[in-house]
């Protein structure tokens, strides 16, 4: 084993800035009205397998599928900018009819465990000892568990107004990162 302090805090705020789950409060919010409840174990508790799971084998799964880390990136890109412009103009691009909880989808996958973190995690693997990158999961899963959790209190905490600024400063946040990502992995592709 090779657990190192310094490893598992650099890994952990890398990944902790990428998660963004504070950023992604207001949009916790707006699901949780949607869909009356979010179940923060069962969320908190996918998003850690599926990151753990990626860890170890997602490479070899997007190369199964023919798809490289590059195009993956894209991709996430993609979905982070849509997330974003929601955010911004206010407007509802993905509309589920009935939905009946919001805990696997968006919020395990892609909001904590999307695209840019799955890319992150990849891209922590080639420099940091596996062990301490399972611990930097863990850590940020505890922290979006709380934040999941006590998602009711921050809304009663902010107002409907503080939400809203928070919303459109953080869909600024997000579109930029989504521009970051599309920008850093585009021109792999070609």
């Amino acid at each position: 084993m090779n657990f190192s302090v310094k490893e598992i805090a650099t890994a952990s705020m890398v990944l902790f800035a990428v998660i963004d789950i504070l950023g992604s409060i207001p949009i916790i919010i707006s699901l949780r009205k949607k869909v009356g409840h979010i179940q923060s174990e069962k969320a908190s508790l996918v998003a850690i397998l599926l990151m753990i799971a990626f860890l170890f084998v997602g490479e070899r799964i997007l190369s199964l599928i023919g798809i490289d880390v590059h195009s993956f990136a894209v991709a996430g890109a993609f979905v982070i900018f849509f997330l974003a412009i929601e955010m911004i103009l206010g407007i509802t691009l993905y509309r589920d009819e009935e939905p009946e909880t919001a805990s696997v989808v968006p919020i395990a996958f892609p909001l904590i465990a999307g695209a840019g973190t799955l890319t992150t995690i990849l891209a922590l693997r080639a420099e940091y000892h596996v062990e301490n990158i399972i611990v930097a999961i863990l850590v940020n899963s505890l922290f979006v568990y709380l934040v999941l959790k006590s998602s009711k209190k921050i809304e009663k905490l902010l107002s409907k107004n503080g939400l809203s600024v928070i919303r459109k400063v953080f869909g600024v946040i997000l579109l930029a990162i989504s521009v970051k990502l599309f920008a850093s992995n585009i021109n792999e592709l070609f």
